[in-house]
């Protein structure tokens, strides 16, 4: 069986660079065989604020029911952002809040603290671009984006397996080296890793 994959794009200018690694990483997946979804956020007719918490269920508005859908089919799930300010887009924010409710990728336990995962035996793939250099953000920053994607995110929901790469620093970078990480990824695309 074909791996199931979706690439969700959470940045929210079209030109970006963020956007041709997702069509980098399509091209390699879809190569190998993969069946491959995308979810573009910045596509998406929604309101990201989670208005009432979890205190009181706000509507989803049918492109979030259809990346649900998206996101319980897929195998593997590719996540493209920028990191602004140690963290994601607000656009991507406001989309996992609204999206990766209780009841739909986790159930809090009656009368406990813990809670059962619903995207158990999925995996992920962070694919994150940066303006400053990947040793910075990782050894002097701490990582603060990827901690929360990787272990506050998708390990919360059951998502195990979690694979990191981060591109930086981008601002300044020469074509070369742009072309050099579209290959990257667009191979790694093609090992549906």
């Amino acid at each position: 069986m074909n791996k199931r994959i979706v690439i969700v794009n959470g940045h929210p200018d079209k030109e970006s660079f963020n956007f041709g690694l997702a069509k980098a990483y399509k091209l390699g997946a879809e190569k190998s065989g993969a069946e491959v979804r995308e979810i573009v956020i910045r596509d998406l007719e929604f309101n990201p604020n989670l208005q009432f918490g979890y205190r009181k269920r706000t509507e989803l508005e049918p492109d979030l029911i259809a990346s649900q859908e998206t996101l319980k089919w897929a195998d593997h799930i590719v996540w493209i952002y920028p990191v602004w300010w140690g963290s994601v887009p607000a656009i991507m924010k406001g989309f996992l809040d609204r999206v990766l409710l209780p009841g739909f990728a986790f159930k809090k336990r009656e009368g406990s603290v813990w809670w059962d995962k619903y995207f158990t035996g999925k995996t992920a793939r962070l694919i994150c671009t940066m303006d400053q250099p990947t040793w910075f953000y990782r050894f002097i920053n701490k990582c603060p984006s990827h901690n929360a994607m990787k272990k506050l995110t998708m390990n919360f929901i059951g998502v195990k397996s979690v694979k990191i790469t981060s591109i930086g620093p981008l601002r300044l970078s020469k074509d070369k080296f742009r072309i050099n990480w579209l290959n990257k990824i667009e191979k790694l695309g093609s090992s549906n890793k």
